[in-house]
């Protein structure tokens, strides 16, 4: 686990300080920007301060818990047993998948901590005593309106600090429409300012606050408890269009888009390593010799590798499975074919070749196709059930081989390359198609998502409804931090599925994480959402 050293100030976040967002973060700030000093006077060098915010994002994105197991793992993309002793860590894993976290849940009061910074040091940006250009105040404006959103999508409320305030006076919270009309001036404020670049960045751009500000839009009626407002869903397209007009597009190669490297649609890509997207759900036998193999813990119900069109059971190459729900590979790739591929083992297959792509189920084999086995000698056969040694239904005690993996970052292309993408084409066109579909003007949203899918080698549908565009999204964006906001959005958090506590089925007060204990006793203007 990934930790932060923290100051001991009283201040809205209670336990921390921005100036002490260093460690694994990155995120290197003056000591004399520190915010527990009480006489702040501006940020004296704001381009270096912003450089370190952006750092910050590395571990909060890059993580495997935190931000990503909250918007992931509570959905029916993820979930981890418990193997033996392995990823136990006191029941965190499974409480998020089951939905019967409590308001100490250390991911979440991560999650509120982080973000909150974040939006914080932004603000001591944009504050009038600090002096900077106009292309670090872009920076800034985003970065705020980055951290404002995290917060607002799954708290509700965002606690707001003007930094030249007493530390003793409790910061505002600013909730439903004056929080997104924060966001939207924000991100109106940077996309002015902001550069245009295509071919995506480790920066933020145009089309990145473009997106960003499709997506707060596309959400509105949820933070604001009402009915979707056409005027928004026009604006959404108005706002893709945009993107598209800077050279975006759709790509050919799916599983290519995650490999480092320009593509036409990546927007922006984190510069963190993706080794947890890598070897969380890989087996320990899984190319051992690149880090000593997988950790043996991710993994997707069966629920949610049947919305791709393919075997229930076989994924293996050349299976008529369509391409993103990838395959598995049948032996390793010669070091020849994998460009910039290595081969310590000198046996002439690149390292890694052999792990599929994707969802890979059934039996997984070494670089000589000879099939692999678990630690106990038993087949490596990655299985549709999670069950115990008893053979029933659980996400303890289970074995070894339980459970479909996913992976979409492969490990032949670098086992912890620094290039996770955040924002991405894709995302932003079925944004449209579903703004077009909620009653926006500016297309047909069937074609869009048709020929969609036809790129990725699907057939195309012959009718849309609400649940064939959830659905999409999910082929499309697994494993990329959107499926809790895409299900709250469609109705669909709350519903059963496997593993699920009954009492959360249908309990709407889920939508929202609890705001952290300490957090509603240091300052009285935050209200504990309903069911904590």
């Amino acid at each position: 686990m990934k930790r932060n050293n923290f100051k001991t100030v009283r201040l809205f976040l209670g336990v921390f300080a921005l100036g002490a967002i260093v460690s694994c973060t990155d995120l290197e700030v003056d000591p004399d920007n520190s915010i527990d000093d009480p006489d702040f006077s501006g940020v004296n060098d704001p381009e270096n301060f912003v450089n370190g915010i952006y750092g910050g994002l590395n571990g909060r994105i890059g993580d495997q818990a935190n931000l990503f197991a909250i918007s992931e793992v509570t959905t029916d993309e993820f979930l981890i047993p418990t193997r033996g002793s392995d990823w136990g860590d006191n029941g965190i894993w499974r409480q998020l998948h089951q939905h019967n976290w409590q308001n100490d849940h250390a991911f979440i009061t991560n999650t509120w901590n982080q973000w909150n910074q974040t939006h914080f040091a932004a603000t001591q940006v944009l504050s009038d005593l600090t002096q900077t250009s106009a292309a670090v105040r872009a920076d800034a404006h985003f970065l705020r309106a980055l951290g404002y959103w995290v917060i607002l999508d799954n708290f509700g409320q965002i606690p707001v600090r003007d930094p030249e305030e007493s530390l003793l006076v409790d910061p505002i919270v600013i909730r439903g429409e004056e929080a997104v009309n924060a966001i939207v001036a924000d991100l109106e404020a940077a996309i002015a300012d902001l550069p245009a670049v295509t071919g995506g960045s480790d920066r933020a751009s145009k089309a990145a606050a473009r997106l960003l500000l499709a997506k707060v839009l596309l959400n509105k009626h949820i933070y604001l408890g009402n009915s979707v407002d056409v005027a928004d869903m026009n604006r959404v397209v108005s706002l893709v269009d945009a993107i598209t007009a800077e050279g975006y597009s759709l790509q050919a190669g799916y599983f290519d888009i995650f490999k480092e490297g320009a593509d036409s649609e990546t927007i922006w890509w984190i510069p963190t390593g993706v080794g947890n997207r890598i070897w969380n759900g890989l087996h320990y036998n899984n190319s051992p010799e690149i880090a000593g193999g997988g950790w043996n813990g991710f993994a997707t119900l069966a629920e949610f590798y049947d919305l791709f069109e393919g075997d229930a059971n076989n994924n293996e190459a050349g299976n008529g499975q369509e391409e993103r729900r990838g395959f598995v590979p049948l032996a390793g790739l010669p070091l020849e074919e994998v460009p910039g591929g290595s081969d310590v083992n000198d046996d002439g297959f690149a390292d890694g070749s052999n792990v599929g792509n994707g969802f890979l189920i059934g039996q997984q084999y070494d670089y000589d196709g000879t099939p692999l086995t678990d630690r106990g000698g038993n087949p490596l056969t990655f299985k549709r059930e999670f069950v115990d040694g008893d053979g029933n239904p659980s996400l303890i005690n289970n074995g070894e081989t339980t459970g479909i993996r996913v992976i979409k970052y492969n490990p032949r292309f670098g086992g912890f390359t620094n290039h996770e993408v955040f924002f991405r084409y894709a995302d932003a066109y079925l944004m449209k198609a579903e703004a077009i579909f909620r009653g926006a003007a500016g297309g047909d949203a069937l074609t869009m998502v048709n020929d969609l899918r036809v790129l990725r080698g699907a057939a195309p549908l012959g009718s849309l409804t609400a649940q064939d565009l959830i659905d999409e999204r999910g082929r499309e964006l697994y494993e990329e931090f959107w499926r809790r906001n895409d299900l709250i959005r469609f109705g669909q958090y709350t519903r059963d599925w496997d593993f699920k506590d009954p009492s959360a089925v249908g309990n709407n007060d889920k939508n929202l994480f609890p705001i952290p204990a300490s957090q509603i006793i240091l300052n009285p203007n935050l209200t504990q959402n309903p069911g904590y």
